[in-house]
């Protein structure tokens, strides 16, 4: 059976649309890399991240925000994601308000061995999985505070989006959920709302507590992870019941055939984006 709003599909492939795709005649914004970014609220952590600023962005009129975790997974050029080509376009088609993203990779120890994948990073797992507003607060006491130096960002939760793959997209999710004051869009696939680290009590959780403005938009397939933490598939299912019980602003995108992976997420990423965007310029 396929969740509301999915369709089946047989193949575990990505399947990129003209919106991953260079296209002639778009404005190509700007992609910077920052390196060994200390953090305080993270201490004795440093990592990797990079921003991504469209070519019609303006100092004088703010840009909203989208926040990205496990950055160098959504910053590849020939990934599922492909963030800054999909931005380009989007932007350039209207189908998106002008918007700066900031990728992030998760922290690790800078007196460990560096990890062989990003993947690997030590603090990951902690930073992401981790319910409360630790992270919450590494976005808003650092790293917004430090982009905003240099570009003008938009203040207005609504123009503040959140995104993430797997623990990502609990992360995403728990951001949103610990300050909607702050950010109210959330963009999960393949999110981990198991017991890694307590996250499988958000369905009750949201089920019990008065609807926040938040708009929040689920991706997973039938094929994803079941192990000693919880079935992910089911989980998802969970979140999604448990959003639509209380009213919340939610879509979702749940199929058959796929695994622990971003094919199909990335293959849809487009379309997630344009639902999330919708009526940001009315």
């Amino acid at each position: 059976m396929v969740a509301a709003g999915g369709e089946a599909r047989a193949a575990d492939e990505f399947k990129p649309t003209p919106y991953h795709e260079v296209q002639a005649g778009v404005p190509v914004g700007t992609i910077t890399k920052y390196t060994n970014w200390a953090s305080t609220v993270f201490t004795n952590t440093v990592r990797d991240w990079w921003v991504y600023v469209p070519a019609q962005y303006r100092a004088e009129k703010p840009a909203c925000v989208m926040v990205f975790q496990d950055g160098h997974d959504y910053v590849a050029a020939k990934g599922s994601w492909r963030v800054p080509i999909v931005f380009d376009n989007l932007i350039a088609k209207g189908e998106m308000p002008v918007t700066i993203a900031i990728l992030i990779n998760p922290g690790h120890n800078p007196t460990s061995p560096a990890p062989k994948s990003p993947w690997g990073v030590s603090n990951r797992s902690y930073e992401y999985d981790s319910l409360g507003d630790r992270y919450a607060r590494f976005l808003l006491e650092e790293i917004l505070p430090e982009v905003s130096k240099k570009y003008t960002l938009t203040t207005d939760p609504a123009g503040r989006a959140i995104c993430g793959a797997s623990s990502g997209g609990i992360c995403s999710f728990t951001v949103g959920w610990e300050r909607p004051d702050q950010f109210r869009k959330v963009l999960s696939t393949i999110g981990s709302f198991t017991n890694i680290r307590g996250g499988h009590v958000y369905p009750a959780l949201i089920r019990k507590t008065e609807r926040k403005p938040l708009r929040v938009f689920l991706e997973d397939s039938s094929g994803d992870v079941d192990n000693q933490f919880g079935s992910w598939w089911i989980a998802n299912q969970q979140m999604a019941a448990a959003l639509k019980f209380q009213g919340y602003d939610h879509k979702t995108d749940f199929v058959e055939g796929y695994g622990h992976n971003s094919k199909h997420g990335g293959s849809i990423f487009p379309d997630a984006l344009k639902w999330l965007w919708r009526d940001y310029a009315k």
